[in-house]
């Protein structure tokens, strides 16, 4: 209370007092501060009891005004005293020492506010960055001390300084410099590291020799200042007599402290305070994004971030129960690691396992956006940890499992994290986790390869429904990144040679079925106003499309684009016999005032057409934008404009579609026998696949009259299976067409729920066929339009 008063009563004085000059007032400040350890005989007061907060308060202030009193970049006496009677390296002991109880506290918010608060470059000074060095050792060593908040505002000050000046943090690797020497292993990055502290530090008048780690543990002697009438003596004899309490460290190992800074960034990222984890992660975040490519190099080396990132990853993923409903998995709301808030009683959609969930998803969000923004062999490097160390140490071995539960459940989890990573690099070996970087053609011996990607594909025909349909939407949602491998490996690959195809005179046969490109009755559906319309909308430019229509062979002359699409359309329109067809006679769908009003001369088949366009509406609109976002993304691939030469082609060798695509096929070809949500994740990889602008995809996918080879199959030809399936049955089934009426309606929601339908699966099968077709016909059409727009 008494040094309150006194407090108080100084500072009256202070203000009658005539005003000193800036550094007599600097000094005096200084001089107090000292003045307490060498006459106080009660060390155990805390320090707000003192007047050391206010003479410090009063030393930044005095530190700013002289700034803003003095032209850009020139140092004042102030801080010339400061720098060189090493006040920073004083005020780091007496932290260190936490005497009085809290100085600690009162030196890193000093800290910080001198570096935030001063405009000149400081942590080029050695008496300014050896400090801050020592000082950031201190940070983190501790968790949920009374401390925290300041440590890592001080941290977040340091980093915020080297995102303004990247050089600078050479000077926290310095460390390392001394391990090097002591090996007698000199490089030319230690080399170049010392002569930049040499160049930045001759200023001060100081050596800049790096320092032991170990040398931190006693007090260091600090010289204040060089007037005689000074007692130094006595306060280094009270400085040594202080007692420092060894305080335990936190349990995050430091392998080799050569970046301090990243150590007490871990370390704190593990506080079990939000805020101060949020606040270290950001400064990581920060520290990775230097390009300082000695930095990159001791961050993922020299430190434990790639060790702590997939560790975490680990932990948090075995955290997760063994079994969780997919549904929850794919909708739980939105991750954003800094916005890891979750309270289980206020969420009315809770689910076993939700929290768990969410902080698994939220740092697997954090990890993907600090590889994001890493400098590029920080980023290499962190991918790999998590390639090596999380998806083959930990994801790997439940992917692989005989259980259906966990297969269901790892399968939910990895379709999540394929969804949700955004950095380049992490996908890439994302990638390589799933597929493998095997590049050469596949063949039916060799599928199993890469055990992983042989496992996960034969998924996609698992004897469990839900684990096919969720391992094809992992599959459909991979298909939609931004990486080149992914349709190489899966499908490209296979096609490269086109061994597909052979070569084939025009049959007589042909001629009459196809007479000037046309089938008979069919109308120029580019003179129809609904295409017109629809296609004005999917127009891209030339460079843009990289594949056109399919392209002329020497039994397959191509006369122009026009007639090749029409022949593409009404080929994928006619496969399914009339008699299967539904969706013109179902009324209520909006196509009923359609057909009375639609004109008798025209073709069945261009109807259809413009039905399914109808029925679609923006559904067409969506393919059209999805087909450019592909064009988008693939022009960077460097993908032919045109099929490979046959001529320079080996059509010698056996054709195999690839693994992926005979999976696809197989089920496929069971569309009549399988659950109707089977059928629609099928035929929805189908056309994912169809739309990529690729030349030999849109011939082998997209083209009813390519000459297949011998034993080859073609979407088309499974297709074309089908359906001779499907008329024998149609025989067999009695009330055949108002059954399947009833279940579209029903799927429609326009009929309620009733009695179960005699051969409902392939009822249900039929439908999907009769859609698939016409999304195929839609795909078709829309990339001709995009191809053929001027």
């Amino acid at each position: 209370m008494f040094s309150k008063f006194t407090s108080i009563l100084q500072h009256a004085v202070e203000a009658l007092a005539p005003s000193l000059p800036l550094q007599e007032d600097f000094v005096y400040h200084w001089k107090a501060i000292t003045h307490y350890y060498i006459e106080t005989s009660d060390d155990k007061a805390p320090v707000t009891d003192t007047n050391i907060p206010s003479h410090l308060e009063q030393m930044l202030d005095i530190l700013v005004q002289e700034e803003n009193e003095r032209e850009s970049g020139e140092t004042g006496p102030c801080m010339e005293y400061l720098l060189h009677h090493k006040i920073l390296e004083t005020l780091y002991t007496l932290g260190k020492a936490d005497c009085p109880p809290g100085m600690k506290q009162q030196v890193l918010v000093f800290y910080t506010k001198l570096l935030g608060r001063i405009r000149q470059p400081l942590l080029p000074h050695i008496n300014v960055h050896r400090p801050v060095q020592k000082l950031i050792r201190l940070c983190g060593e501790v968790l949920a001390t009374p401390t925290e908040n300041e440590e890592i505002q001080f941290l977040c000050i340091v980093c915020a300084k080297l995102k303004q000046d990247p050089y600078l943090v050479n000077f926290f690797l310095e460390n390392k410099l001394k391990s090097l020497a002591s090996k007698g292993t000199p490089d030319g990055t230690s080399e170049d590291l010392l002569k930049g502290q040499g160049a930045l530090s001759t200023d001060t008048g100081q050596s800049s020799q790096p320092e032991e780690l170990s040398g931190a543990t006693g007090m260091e002697q600090t010289e204040l200042e060089n007037e005689p009438s000074h007692p130094m003596d006595s306060l280094s004899t009270s400085l040594n007599n202080l007692h420092v309490t060894s305080l335990p460290e936190a349990t995050v190992v430091r392998p080799n402290q050569d970046y301090n800074l990243v150590n007490s960034l871990l370390n704190l990222t593990r506080s079990p305070d939000g805020r101060i984890a949020v606040k270290a992660c950001e400064g990581l975040m920060l520290l990775v994004s230097l390009p300082e490519p000695a930095a990159a190099k001791c961050l993922t080396q020299s430190t434990c971030l790639c060790e702590l990132l997939t560790d975490r990853l680990a932990s948090l993923y075995r955290a997760l129960p063994q079994s969780v409903d997919p549904l929850d998995i794919e909708t739980v709301e939105a991750i954003n690691w800094g916005l890891d808030s979750y309270s289980h009683k206020e969420d009315a959609s809770a689910f076993p396992g939700k929290r768990a969930l969410i902080s698994f998803l939220s740092w697997f969000d954090y990890c993907d956006q600090l590889i994001k923004e890493a400098q590029k062999t920080a980023a290499v490097a962190l991918a790999k940890a998590v390639h090596e160390r999380f998806f083959i140490g930990v994801m790997e071995p439940q992917l692989m499992q005989t259980s259906e539960i966990g297969i269901l459940t790892s399968t939910a989890l990895l379709h999540r994290i394929v969804r949700q990573v955004t950095s380049d690099v992490l996908l890439q070996e994302m990638v390589f986790f799933i597929l493998g970087e095997q590049r050469g053609p596949e063949t039916l011996a060799e599928i199993s390869r890469h055990p992983l990607r042989h496992r996960l594909i034969e998924h996609c025909d698992h004897i469990s429904d839900e684990i096919s349909i969720m391992t094809l939407r992992m599959f459909e949602h991979l298909l939609q990144k931004p990486n080149e491998h992914i349709l190489y490996n899966l499908v490209l690959r296979n096609l490269e040679e086109r061994n597909y195809t052979e070569y084939k005179p025009l049959c007589p046969e042909d001629k009459d079925v196809v007479e000037n490109g046309l089938i008979a009755g069919a109308v120029d559906l580019e003179e129809d106003p609904l295409f017109t319309d629809i296609a004005a909308d999917s127009t891209l430019s030339n460079q843009e499309w990289l594949s056109s229509s399919p392209p002329a062979t020497p039994d397959h002359p191509k006369t122009d684009g026009k007639t090749e699409v029409h022949k593409i359309v009404n080929s994928f329109l006619c496969l399914v016999p009339d008699e299967a067809k539904s969706s013109y006679h179902v009324e209520g769908t909006g196509y009923d005032t359609y057909l009375r009003d639609a004109h008798r001369q025209v073709s069945e088949v261009t109807t259809l057409l413009k039905l399914n366009l109808m029925r679609m509406g923006t559904h067409l609109h969506t393919l059209s934008h999805s087909f450019r976002d592909y064009c988008a993304i693939c022009v960077r691939w460097e993908w032919p404009g045109s099929p490979k030469a046959l001529d320079k082609c080996n059509l010698e060798a056996a054709f195999f579609e690839g693994h992926f695509l005979k999976v696809l096929f197989d089920r496929m070809g069971r569309i009549l026998d399988q659950p109707y949500d089977v059928n629609l994740q099928v035929t929805s990889v189908l056309s994912r696949l169809s739309l990529f602008p690729h030349p030999h995809i849109h011939e082998y996918l997209l083209d009813p009259y390519v000459n297949l080879a011998s034993g080859c199959r073609s979407l088309f030809s499974v297709i074309v299976r089908v359906v001779g399936d499907l008329m024998v049955r149609i025989q067999r089934i009695q009330d055949f067409t108002p059954k399947l009426l009833l279940v579209r309606k029903r799927l429609l929601g326009l009929e309620p729920e009733g009695p179960i339908v005699d051969h409902i699966t392939l009822l249900e099968g039929v439908i999907v066929l009769e859609e698939f077709c016409k999304e195929l016909a839609a795909i078709a059409f829309v990339k001709y339009h995009a191809s053929s727009a001027p």
